[in-house]
């Protein structure tokens, strides 16, 4: 599950035609991240998320229903989800990440090159070195 972010490349373009029509040219970057789609404006803030977009990403029900203990055995996991047991036995390194990378994934702010294959594969044991790895 990918989706887009889309941000501002450059400075906006006002081109006036003769019959007095505008033509508002604003340059973007297309990205993909995290089950979102989000639009940069010209200010630098992001746009609000529409109602429709805020349901949750794969990241982020995949640490909620491991930390909260909703499944009670990492085959249930697999079974809820209809995925292979072993990707879910490396999913289980998110349970050890440090609080703030946690609240990073679930505002959905880590940067945007950390993927969930690099939080769950093999994560250092040290909150510290859990951070810089992921650049926070």
């Amino acid at each position: 599950m990918s989706d887009i972010r889309i941000q501002k490349t450059g400075e906006p373009d006002i081109v006036e035609a003769s019959d007095g029509r505008l033509t508002l040219s604003v340059p973007i970057q297309i990205k993909r991240r995290s089950g979102r789609k989000l639009v940069t404006l010209p200010n630098g803030e992001t746009a609000p998320v529409r109602p429709w977009d805020v349901a949750p990403t794969y990241i982020q029900r995949a640490l909620a229903m491991l930390e909260s203990g909703e499944a009670k055995s990492l085959k249930e996991i697999a079974t809820r989800e209809g995925i292979d047991n072993s990707y879910v036995s490396r999913m289980v390194n998110l349970t050890t990440l440090a609080p703030d990378i946690v609240a990073a994934i679930l505002d959905d702010a880590l940067p945007n090159h950390i993927t969930l294959f690099d939080l769950a594969v093999d994560p250092p044991a040290l909150w510290d070195e859990q951070r810089e790895r992921v650049g926070i």
